[in-house]
């Protein structure tokens, strides 16, 4: 038995732009993601004792879980055969939260199932990737990504941004297709004008190195409405002294950013003041990882 390891980094929008819906009932958006090193710990055990198929086993969470689509969809894709194997999640970032922390176990477990089998270069694993969801296919990859049609359009982005990232998590949910359902009846989404403009605007932003100046997402207003508790966060994190404040994805986690001068320090002391204020679940302090982290063998 061989037993591989990665990290399944969280991931933040840092820009959200939501477009018409298309016939296939999927908005075209422009987003700018970027992962954090906030992750789970995933691990897989090739030909383990006792397993006559794939197994999936994440303590606290309880449901389909998308790796397990994620291993069928690899098999289906490449024509792997090998022995059934076994994928243990650790959780970290928070569940339904807008942090995409059910892509990112997905996308680490495409990675880890073709370390495994010897198959599937990247591109493959993407093509996977966009069968399973709008933020699996930028989680292969990680880092800074532009993407763009129903998020598998991508663009690795040579750049390096300096922030520091207070989470707040929620004790509620929020399932993306519900807050996507909320984002169309409030009449949230832009014509596909407006849709390319924001491209461009993002692009230029991005050229010019100020994208931290024009932080936004256009869902925070559709889980605003289902979670009103997340006025309230906002609200905490700018008061603390947090320089935006923003839903994350399709929340209800909120985000503190903090750039320039000494945002590392100022995060930490804002993360610090907002737990004693008990805050629950506690704050999480992270920043940007880059790329996705190596495979092990352990």
């Amino acid at each position: 038995m061989t037993v591989l390891k990665t990290e399944a980094r969280a991931k933040i929008n840092l820009c959200l732009f939501l477009g018409p819906k298309r016939g296939d009932g999927r908005h075209e958006i422009v987003t700018l993601m970027d992962t954090l090193d906030l992750c789970d710990d995933v691990r897989m055990q090739t030909d383990p004792p006792g397993v006559v198929e794939d197994e999936v086993v994440c303590l606290g969470v309880s449901g389909p879980n998308l790796a397990a689509d994620a291993l069928r969809a690899f098999r289906a894709h490449t024509g792997w055969d090998g022995a059934p194997v076994r994928l243990e999640i650790d959780k970290r970032i928070p569940v339904a939260g807008g942090m995409a922390g059910g892509s990112a176990d997905a996308a680490a477990a495409l990675r880890l199932a073709a370390e495994a089998s010897g198959l599937g270069d990247r591109r493959t694993l993407e093509d996977i990737a966009a069968t399973l969801g709008a933020d699996v296919p930028g989680q292969i990859r990680g880092g800074l990504v532009l993407a763009t049609g129903t998020g598998s359009r991508l663009r690795p982005l040579n750049l390096t941004l300096a922030y520091s990232v207070v989470v707040v998590p929620s004790a509620e949910g929020l399932p993306t297709a519900d807050v996507y359902a909320e984002a169309d009846r409030l009449g949230l989404p832009r014509e596909t004008l407006d849709l390319a403009r924001s491209l461009t605007r993002t692009q230029a932003a991005l050229s010019s190195e100020t994208i931290l100046e024009h932080l936004h997402n256009d869902l925070q207003d559709a889980a605003r409405s289902l979670c009103p508790g997340i006025d309230t966060a906002l609200e905490a994190v700018l008061a603390a002294g947090a320089d935006h404040a923003l839903v994350s994805g399709s929340g209800p986690t909120v985000l503190g950013v903090f750039v320039g001068a000494g945002h590392r320090e100022r995060a930490a002391r804002v993360c610090g003041s907002l737990a004693e204020e008990g805050w629950s679940p506690e704050p999480l302090l992270t920043r940007p990882s880059g790329p996705a982290g190596p495979i092990a063998r352990v």
